[in-house]
Order: structure tokens, then C-alpha cells, then sequence
């Protein structure tokens, strides 16, 4: 006999996957203990796990998981092949939609005329202190991925004294927010629309240049960022670095924060801290209910799945941080309560999966 945590570990399915395919009647144990409530699967059933593992993977409906299950069971050889067959249709007709949306898509981009204009020059000089906060506290959820070189660097959104810094990789995003000290005087070039007062200029730098920034601000001196078309400048104290910007346009993340409003929880970091470290899967649950702890999925209260080591990385924050919970597919807001527009947002990851 296996116990769960072995059989997730040589099936292939997590812990909380085994649960819920238990609880859904797909996977049933062959024993639960009546005291401990601990479940233990026969050996025969390690072939089963691994045969639903791969059906999940390929998308496979549950529905239709039951059937594959029941006919290799019961060693039926015509069943399991048409249910195959039917679900290999399935994919390739939703592939073949996908692709006909999709070229759509491309299509209405490639024709879409915008009558707005957009400044390309910028100066303004920002507390050194304030900027590297604000780059520290975006940093970590900047992309890696190369299929997706804009999301690789840091965005900057320059809007009058304000500068927003902003940082994304699909499954996290981190707002930062920092103000002008003085701002410098526009020139007379068409091109140059000053930091105070002027246009919305935005740019989104590569993550090796933002980072060379941030090794300049040491010792808190203002420090003066210039935009200047695709060009980004920042000096302090005698010493700049600059380069040239993402070429592509950044996801307008102004629409992506419109979230409802949600129940607020005071978080305590130190404790979550300390429970995330000790999780070694890459899901794990968290349990609200006038607090937030690591559970798991029989836990009472509203349950969450996340990544504990990309919460690890919001709760980098500060000690005090409220979490927004909207639901359970909606993304995690971590927010500072003495802070101003800074906050993360992190999406949940299924359970069940």
C-alpha cells in the first residue's frame, strides 16, 4: 500500500490533485484509516494514477476520464480507443478555431488606426532614495521568457511629477510609485515634453539597464531620468548609465489592475514567511478566514491555490501588507497600507490542477 505522499510522489499527481480526484469519485483510495483519515492506494493503482496524470495533461474532460479508467479496468479494448479518438478530434477542431480567431485578431490589429498621440521626450529629476524603493519592489516579477522580450524589462510611466513603475510576467505584476523632486524646464524642441506638466511618456527598459540603475542609487542623492525617443538616461552625482529601450509596446496595465473590490486581510508576514519556506511543491493553498495561514484543501474557509515562491517574492514588500481576496480565480492583491499606489498582484493557480 502507498500512502497518498508516496503515490503523488510516484505518480505524478500532487497531493491536493489525488484529493480532489478522490472527492470527485476518479481516484478513490483502496483504504481510508476511520481515525486518521490518512488514505492508502493499492498497488495496482499506481498504473491508474499515471494513466489519469497523462489524460489531465492532454486536457482530457473528467467526464471521459471516468470511462478511460472504468474500460482499462474492466480491460474493455473498444472503448478506450473511440474515447481517444473523440477527445484527438476535439483538441484539432478547438486548435483549428483557435487559429481562425487568432488570425482574426492579428488581422484587427494590423488595421487599427489610433488618433492618439503619445510623448516621446521626458526630464525629471526623482528622489534617489524613492526611485530605488520603487525599483526593488518591482523587480522580482519582471519576465524571463524569450518568446516574450517586451515583458523582459521594467515599464516606466511618466505622467506629470508622477513616475509609475510597473513589472509583469503573466502569472505576477508589481506597481511602484514614485514623485519628482523638481522638474526641469522643457526645451524648445517639439519632441521634449517636459516631466512636470507634460505629456504621458512611457517606456519600458530592459531589465540588465534598470539594474544598472539601480547600482547608482547608493547614497540617496537625486538622480535625473531623461527620456528622449527610444532612449533612457539616469544620472546622479556625476555618474549615468543609459541604453536603449524595449522596441514593442507594453500591456496597458492601468486595465489590467480594474479589479472589483475585495474582502481586506491583514497579513502576518513574519508567520507566512515562515510557513512558505518549509512548502516544497510548487502549489500550495491558503486559508482565509480573518487570517491568512498555509493549509490545505479541507481546510475551512476560502481557499486559494498560489505559488508559495512567487508570494515569497510580494511578501519582500514590508512587514505590513494587507491582502485583497476577490475569489478564487481572481488575482491576489498584496497592498502596502502606508503606501500609495504600490501594490502586487498575483495570479492563483488552479487546485485541481
Amino acid at each position: 500500500m502507498r500512502s497518498i505522499g508516496e503515490m503523488g510522489r510516484d505518480s505524478g499527481l500532487g497531493v491536493s490533485a489525488l484529493r480532489f480526484y478522490d472527492r470527485a469519485g476518479v481516484l478513490v483510495p483502496a483504504w481510508v484509516d476511520p481515525v486518521t483519515g490518512y488514505r492508502w492506494y493499492a498497488p495496482e493503482q499506481l498504473g491508474e494514477a499515471r494513466l489519469l496524470a497523462r489524460l489531465r495533461r492532454s486536457g482530457m474532460p473528467l467526464a471521459d476520464i471516468r470511462l478511460v479508467l472504468a474500460g482499462w479496468a474492466g480491460g474493455d479494448t473498444g472503448l478506450v480507443p473511440r474515447l481517444l479518438d473523440g477527445h484527438l478530434r476535439r483538441l484539432e477542431r478547438g486548435l483549428a478555431e483557435a487559429r481562425e480567431e487568432l488570425s482574426t485578431v492579428r488581422a484587427l490589429l494590423g488595421h487599427k488606426e489610433t488618433s492618439m498621440t503619445t510623448a516621446t521626450a521626458a526630464r525629471l529629476t526623482l528622489p534617489g532614495e524613492g526611485l530605488a524603493a520603487a525599483l526593488d519592489s518591482v523587480r522580482y516579477a519582471a519576465g524571463t521568457d524569450p518568446e516574450l522580450p517586451v515583458l523582459g524589462g521594467i515599464h516606466f510611466d511618466i505622467e506629470g511629477d508622477a513616475l509609475h513603475l510597473v513589472a509583469t510576467d503573466r502569472y505576477r505584476m508589481a506597481v511602484a510609485r514614485t514623485s519628482a523632486t523638481t522638474s526641469d524646464r522643457p526645451s524648445d524642441t517639439a519632441s521634449d515634453t517636459a516631466g512636470h506638466g507634460g505629456g504621458r511618456v512611457r517606456v519600458t527598459v530592459p531589465t540588465p539597464l534598470a539594474d544598472a540603475m539601480r547600482a547608482l542609487l547608493t547614497d540617496g542623492a537625486p538622480a535625473r531620468l531623461t527620456v528622449d525617443g527610444g532612449r533612457v538616461e539616469l544620472e546622479t552625482q556625476g555618474r549615468q548609465v543609459a541604453g536603449q529601450s524595449l522596441g514593442e509596446d507594453f500591456p496597458d496595465y492601468r486595465r489590467l489592475t480594474l479589479l472589483p473590490e475585495g474582502r481586506r486581510l491583514t497579513l502576518d508576514v513574519p508567520a507566512l514567511r515562515r510557513a512558505l519556506g518549509e512548502q516544497e511543491t510548487e502549489v500550495c493553498v491558503l486559508v482565509l478566514t480573518d487570517t491568512v495561514t498555509v493549509g490545505d484543501e479541507e481546510s475551512a474557509g476560502d481557499r486559494v491555490g498560489v505559488n508559495p515562491a512567487f508570494l515569497l517574492d510580494a511578501l519582500a514588500a514590508g512587514e505590513e501588507l494587507l491582502l485583497e481576496y476577490i475569489g478564487p480565480k481572481a488575482p491576489l492583491v498584496l497592498l502596502r497600507p502606508d503606501v500609495e499606489d504600490a501594490f502586487s498582484l498575483l495570479m492563483p493557480v488552479s487546485l485541481e490542477a
